[in-house]
């Protein structure tokens, strides 16, 4: 298995399914996807995809319906997409993503939570460049066959394919989205959810309370309304 394989297994630590934010981050996400392309899903592949998301949390169907028209509202405040670096205690780097109507409260906010933990935010490209940013999809397992499909689905840019439980997961970098995610619509393969992730290119392991240092920060800045995600270098091998 690859590096995808591995970071994904990692990510199911409890620390990580604690943030339960889902349908707020969804909502912005709606928001955002129409802002751009419009509200119609057939014409919107970025909308398409934020609905199948909501469909895979259990998002009640009226919400998402309420959120697309609300997005349509010309007075609905426009979320900017804003990418925070820095390094936690102990030298692990940390990358935010954030979605914002207030970008100075958002500095703010997390110049805060890196001073009060002993960290350093750090400028623009300070860490990015430790993380692979990529897309991804999850698809029923049904009959396919995995290695079969990810030989057909290198053409579109896929760089691992495999099994998660009931379900099979793709993986390619963040550019191949759109060509994966036309190709899955092509062929009729139900796409479950898809999103995108920043695989970190090297981690480095801690222990005991430098590890509770580092996640003493990490639940801060989950915390926050304006973070959508958080992805870090220390290694959160089972």
């Amino acid at each position: 298995m690859g590096r995808a394989f591995e970071f994904r297994k990692g990510r199911k630590m409890k620390r990580w399914a604690a943030m339960a934010k889902a349908f707020t981050r969804i909502g912005k996400d709606i928001v955002m996807a129409v802002k751009e392309g419009g509200p119609n899903p057939d014409a919107n592949s970025r909308l398409r995809a934020v609905i199948q998301n909501a469909k895979s949390a259990n998002m009640p169907k009226e919400n998402v319906e309420r959120a697309i028209k609300k997005a349509t509202d010309k007075d609905t405040a426009n979320y900017k997409e804003v990418l925070f670096e820095g390094y936690a205690p102990h030298g692990i780097a940390i990358l935010i993503e954030t979605a914002t109507d207030n970008n100075n409260r958002t500095v703010a906010n997390i110049r805060s939570y890196f001073n009060k933990c002993n960290g350093t935010m750090g400028t623009q490209g300070s860490v990015e460049f430790m993380f692979d940013h990529t897309c991804n999809f999850r698809i029923p397992k049904s009959n396919i066959d995995i290695e079969e499909m990810e030989l057909e689905f290198i053409d579109f840019g896929a760089d691992e394919i495999f099994a998660d439980e009931d379900d099979i997961l793709i993986y390619a970098p963040f550019e191949s989205f759109g060509a994966i995610q036309k190709e899955l619509e092509n062929r009729h393969i139900e796409i479950l959810s898809s999103g995108f992730e920043r695989i970190p290119q090297i981690t480095k392991e801690l222990s005991g309370q430098d590890i509770l240092d580092v996640e003493k920060l990490l639940d801060k800045i989950e915390e926050d309304d304006d973070v959508m995600n958080v992805y870090h270098t220390m290694n959160e091998s089972e």
